[in-house]
C-alpha cells in the first residue's frame, strides 16, 4: 500500500510504476504510430570503382537479430533517387519486424537499359551488375551491422529489380532464405525449393514466356505466385492507399515474418 502524507501540501512525487508503464506505452506507441527511422548513405565498391547509395528503414530501438530485406527498385531511366521510391513498402516491412535496405542500382553515368532485342540477353549485364551490388551491400552489412540476422536474408525487387533479385537467387541460393519479386517480367523465376521463391503479379502486364512456373511446378516446388489488382507501374509510392494496403498484406502473407512478434 502506498501511504500519502496526511497533512500540509502533498509532495508531487510520481509513482515509479506509473512512470515505467508510461515509458513502455510511449515506446509501444512509437512502433504502432509508424516511428520508422530512415538513414541514407553511399558506400563505394573500390574493386569496381562504383558508388552504391543505400537507405536503411527500421523501427527506432534495438535492431539485434532483425532479419534483413535487400530491396531493388524498378528501372527509372538511370535517375538518382530511384531507391527511395518505395518508402511505403519499406516502412510497412520495417514496422513488421524487418531491417530493410533499399539499394540504388543504376547511376546517371550508366548505359541506358536496352529496350530492344531479347531481354534475357541484352539486359543480362545490367542484372549481373545489380547482383554484384547486392553482394557488396550484403558484405558491408555483415561488417558494419553484425547485430543483424543475415542468415534470414530476403532479396526483393520490383520489375527490373525483381529480375535482379531472381538472378541473385539463381546464382547464390546459399546466401538467401527467400526471394520475392513484384511483377518481374523478364528473368525466369528459379525452379527450386530453396530458396523459397515468391512473386506478386500486376493486373496489367504479362510476363515473358517461361518466366512464371506452371501450376504443377509451383505446387511441387512450393513456389508462391499471387495475383494482385495493382497495375505494374503503381507498385511504388505512386500506389493509392487501397493499392498500398493490398501490396502490404500480400507481402506479409508471402514472407510470413517471424520477427513481427518481437
Amino acid at each position: 500500500m502506498i501511504r500519502r502524507p496526511t497533512g500540509g501540501l502533498r509532495t508531487a512525487r510520481p509513482n515509479l510504476l506509473v512512470v515505467v508503464i508510461g515509458l513502455w506505452m510511449c515506446c509501444a506507441n512509437d512502433r504502432a504510430n509508424g516511428q520508422v527511422r530512415l538513414d541514407t548513405l553511399t558506400w563505394t565498391d573500390s574493386l569496381r570503382h562504383r558508388a552504391i547509395p543505400v537507405a536503411f528503414y527500421h523501427v527506432h530501438g534495438d535492431t539485434k537479430g532483425l532479419p534483413v530485406v535487400l530491396f531493388s527498385h524498378g528501372y527509372n531511366g538511370n535517375r538518382p533517387g530511384a531507391y527511395l521510391r518505395y518508402g511505403h513498402l519499406a516502412t510497412a516491412m520495417a514496422l513488421a519486424g524487418w531491417f530493410v535496405v533499399s539499394v540504388q542500382h543504376e547511376l546517371p553515368t550508366d548505359e541506358p537499359l536496352p529496350l530492344t532485342g531479347v531481354a534475357q540477353v541484352v539486359r543480362r549485364p545490367s542484372w549481373e551488375r545489380g547482383v554484384a551490388d547486392l553482394l557488396f551491400v550484403r558484405d558491408q552489412l555483415r561488417r558494419t551491422r553484425p547485430e543483424l540476422d543475415l542468415e534470414r536474408l530476403t532479396v526483393m525487387g520490383h520489375s527490373q529489380g525483381g529480375d535482379i533479385s531472381m538472378l541473385f537467387a539463381e546464382l547464390h541460393p546459399d546466401h538467401v532464405e527467400r526471394v520475392l519479386s513484384l511483377d518481374n517480367r523478364r528473368m525466369p523465376l528459379p525452379r527450386t525449393r530453396e530458396p523459397q521463391v515468391c512473386s506478386i503479379r500486376s493486373s496489367d502486364q504479362p510476363a515473358d514466356e517461361g518466366v512464371l512456373p506452371s501450376t504443377e511446378e509451383a505446387r511441387d516446388l512450393d513456389m508462391r505466385v499471387r495475383m494482385s489488382s495493382v497495375p505494374h507501374n503503381a507498385m511504388d509510392d505512386g500506389a493509392s492507399p487501397e493499392q498500398r494496403e493490398e501490396l502490404t498484406e500480400l507481402i506479409k502473407e508471402l514472407l510470413r515474418n517471424e520477427a513481427s512478434a518481437r
